[in-house]
């Protein structure tokens, strides 16, 4: 291989000083969920970086080993620099996403024999160095080198601090060496100071490759000290498709023992880059940037409040960490789109929908809505552009649709909750629905990448298995069962908006009856554990294709592939027959019926959770703690919560239980700590027994603040098996004083209106069977009539 680094500055800088007051910041922790996922270990893939609330820099450091999916593990491995945008909690590929032109601090060697190449210079960190807070990471090297950084949306600050009696430090301005080694072509340029750089790189999650932009400033600047060696300030390498083998950039020198960086990024240009660094960090001030990026986060972190004297402190730590991750992403790349010209909103991260459609769009919409609303117009404005929702855009590029096209329960959301006040918000209505109904119709020509095959969906209505498309559109034809199951989905979140927003009834009916058509991947004679139907993928005649209802299953007796692949041999996608089976969150009371009645139901969901087939890290178990609530048992589902939270989760590194999968994990923890549960598409909530006495959930859209209130609570339910005699079991619901008549379910109307909730609990068991869900009854499903 070549090396390439060039270049020297000779520069003297100011320290800055940094102390700032805490308040909700404070009970962050950036590492839960920071160690391996090697050897068997929980790999929850957090980035423990700085950035600010949906930040499109995350700055960070990166690590020599994987797997590494956000750059950084909690481990002893070395470190190979600190780059400038990474992925925050994904899967997908293990060496990681972005990691791009990272920077390196060196010293006690001369410029001509610097080890600058990635395994050369890579260097341990000091036991214990690394710390973070929100917007601020620092760690120090065993060569006692600090390192500390501070962001803001598309810029920031990054500082080495080298130790004293050195004369000249150096650092490593890397051009080629992202997470993945996969630089395509690119350059770097230098003049009067300031380093400019472009590449191209292979995207996280997808077959595609995408462009970004980076600028570097170093303060104290004096271009009377600069000298280019050899005579040349840029390199430059021709895009090819092929990953480059050089490895290349600048080294520069300064005098100084402490050298701030100042850099942007973009998706558009180098000039582009560096006017959003001059935009974001205009005067260099460290105090300034650092204080904005607290303030940002103390906004939404403040959004839920508890009384922190009063609270568990490991419930605290667990919430506020848990919103903190729900909030980094997906990343607001507004005026970076570099596809099309638009006065909407753009976001990326989005990757992938499937991920985050069950719990984090549900949580930014009680909390966060008016950035919500900005994610959802960019989703709309993703099918202006090309025909269909997006579905997994990562580093701006499509990625694989791993089970519907789960944006679609994403606007059916926005629809219900927020349609009355879409204009407002700067979310178009009647585009949101049409981009719906698009999604719903039309097959585009590869619906492995977006949209759905609704040539096969709206022929036989379900998914065929072998099945030749006539139409000539293709895709990965696996999946089937699963894919099935949530095209159902989709179509409920069609006739939802189609209620929400006026729409005929034609269309209402139309997409409520093909939102109806999971019963067809319904095997009623397949008999497994006692317990007899379960989902199944069907040949195009109609006979089903039998796949072991435990296969993929944490306990599968036989390897099969549930993955993305063409391996995949079951129909269902990163889960067993046994856990989809309860997927139909418009309609489960269709499932108990099908699955033989109240008792019989709970009897199974019993024996999925002693059978071993829950998975806590794994989407499509999320609501099934909660799923007892159809059958009228809200007491097991309050017993249930507590056993998934207190068994799976931690305020330590392992404290996740798999990938954070761009913070669904995290959404889904607040609502457990806070006894809420969406119900998707739609504005009815379950209630459980949160693990707060008190919380207050603010809305920025209706300007209010909903206070809520557990009478009775009792420190000793909190754990995985409460004793007897805890009390935990939701005895009444009061609203604004008037008592609900439900204690299974709350509208989201009122979890946003304001006022006081009051939920009274007891340690009655007995009386809590006997209660069931009070008055109002079971839950709403679609086939007895609810969400009407």
């Amino acid at each position: 291989m070549m090396d390439l680094f060039r270049g020297v500055l000779l520069l003297s800088v100011v320290a800055a000083s940094q102390v700032y007051g805490a308040n909700l910041t404070s009970l962050v922790d950036l590492f839960i969920g920071t160690s391996t996922a090697a050897n068997g270990g929980s790999g929850g893939n957090a980035f423990p970086g700085s950035a600010v609330p949906h930040a499109m820099a995350k700055v960070g450091i990166d690590v020599s080993t994987t797997p590494r999916q956000a750059g950084y593990i909690a481990d002893n491995s070395s470190i190979t620099g600190i780059s400038l945008m990474h992925d925050e909690g994904t899967g997908g590929n293990t060496a990681g996403g972005y990691g791009i032109f990272p920077l390196f601090p060196l010293t006690n060697c001369s410029f001509s024999e610097c080890p600058v190449r990635i395994g050369a210079r890579a260097a341990l960190r000091t036991a214990g160095a690394d710390a973070a807070s929100p917007g601020y990471f620092t760690t120090k090297f065993v060569n006692e080198i600090q390192l500390e950084t501070t962001s803001t949306r598309r810029a920031g600050l990054i500082r080495f601090t080298y130790p004293e009696g050195n004369s000249v430090n150096h650092v490593v301005v890397d051009l080629t060496n992202d997470l993945q080694r996969s630089f395509e072509g690119g350059g770097l340029s230098i003049a009067d100071g300031r380093v400019t750089l472009h590449g191209t790189f292979l995207q996280s999650y997808g077959t595609d490759n995408y462009t970004a932009y980076a600028c570097y400033d170093f303060s104290s600047y004096n271009p009377n000290n600069i000298v280019i060696t050899p005579n040349s300030s840029t390199v430059s390498f021709a895009f090819k498709s092929s990953v480059y083998p050089n490895q290349a950039g600048a080294l520069l020198s300064f005098g100084s023992s402490t050298v701030t960086a100042r850099f942007g990024i973009s998706m558009i240009s180098t000039d582009q880059a560096c006017a959003n660094a001059e935009e974001e960090v205009p005067t260099w001030n460290w105090d300034a940037a650092q204080a904005a990026s607290v303030s940002k986060w103390e906004d939404v972190l403040s959004r839920v409040q508890v009384d922190t004297d009063v609270e568990d402190p490991t419930v605290v730590e667990l919430l506020y960490s848990s919103l903190y991750r729900a909030f980094l992403i997906p990343a607001n790349l507004t005026d970076e789109n570099p596809y099309w010209d638009s006065p909407y909103p753009f976001y990326d991260a989005l990757f992938c929908s499937w991920d985050t459609f069950r719990t984090a769009h549900p949580l930014h919409s009680i909390i966060n809505p008016r950035t919500w609303a900005d994610i959802v117009s960019a989703y709309v404005d993703g099918w202006r552009n090309t025909g269909y929702i997006p579905e997994c855009r990562a580093n701006t590029k499509a990625g694989y649709v791993q089970g519907g096209s789960d944006g679609m329960p994403i606007l059916g959301d926005f629809a219900v909750k927020y349609g009355s006040r879409a204009a407002e918000l700067g979310v178009v209505a009647d585009d949101l629905y049409q981009a719906l109904v698009d999604t719903a119709e039309n097959t585009p020509s590869d619906w492995y990448r977006v949209g759905r095959q609704n040539t096969a969906w709206k022929q036989f209505g379900y998914i065929p298995t072998d099945w030749t498309d006539p139409s000539g559109s293709t895709g990965l034809p696996t999946r089937e069962a699963s894919r099935a199951l949530e095209y159902a989905l989709g179509d409920f979140a069609v006739r939802q908006a189609g209620l929400a927003l006026g729409k005929s009834s034609d269309d209402i009916a139309t997409y409520a009856n093909r939102s109806m058509n999971f019963v067809n991947m319904w095997d009623a004679n397949l008999t497994h554990d006692g317990f007899t139907g379960f989902a199944q993928r069907r040949y195009p005649n109609g006979t089903f294709a039998f796949s072991p209802p435990d296969a993929c299953s944490p306990v599968d007796p036989v390897p099969h592939s549930c993955a993305r692949g063409t391996d995949n041999n079951v129909g269902f996608y990163e889960s067993s027959s046994w856990e989809y089976s309860f997927f139909a969150p418009h309609s489960v009371a269709t499932l108990v019926e099908l699955m033989g009645g109240n008792d019989t139901f709970v009897d199974r969901v019993n024996h999925y959770f002693s059978a071993r087939y829950f998975l806590a890290g794994n989407e499509p178990s999320f609501a099934m703690p909660w799923i007892y609530h159809y059958a009228g048992r809200p007491d097991l589902s309050v017993l249930r919560v507590r056993q998934v939270v207190y068994e799976n989760f931690n305020t330590k590194i392992s404290g996740i239980p798999g990938n954070d999968d761009s913070g669904a994990m995290a959404a889904l923890l607040v609502f457990h700590i806070l006894g809420l549960y969406p119900v998707l598409s739609s504005t009815q909530m379950l209630i459980g027994s949160p693990l707060l006495s008190s919380f207050v959930l603010s809305n920025d859209a209706f300007g209010t603040s909903t206070k809520f209130v557990v009478n009775n609570f009792d420190s000793a339910s909190l754990s995985a098996a409460p004793p007897d005699g805890s009390r935990l079991y939701v005895k009444s619901v009061t609203i604004n004083g008037e008592q609900s008549s439900s204690v299974c379910v709350i509208d989201w109307h009122d979890v946003v209106g304001g006022g006081e909730i009051i939920l009274e609990v007891d340690s009655d068991a007995d009386a809590a069977r006997e209660r069931g869900c009070g008055e109002a009854g079971l839950p709403d499903s679609l086939e007895t009539g609810g969400f009407s």
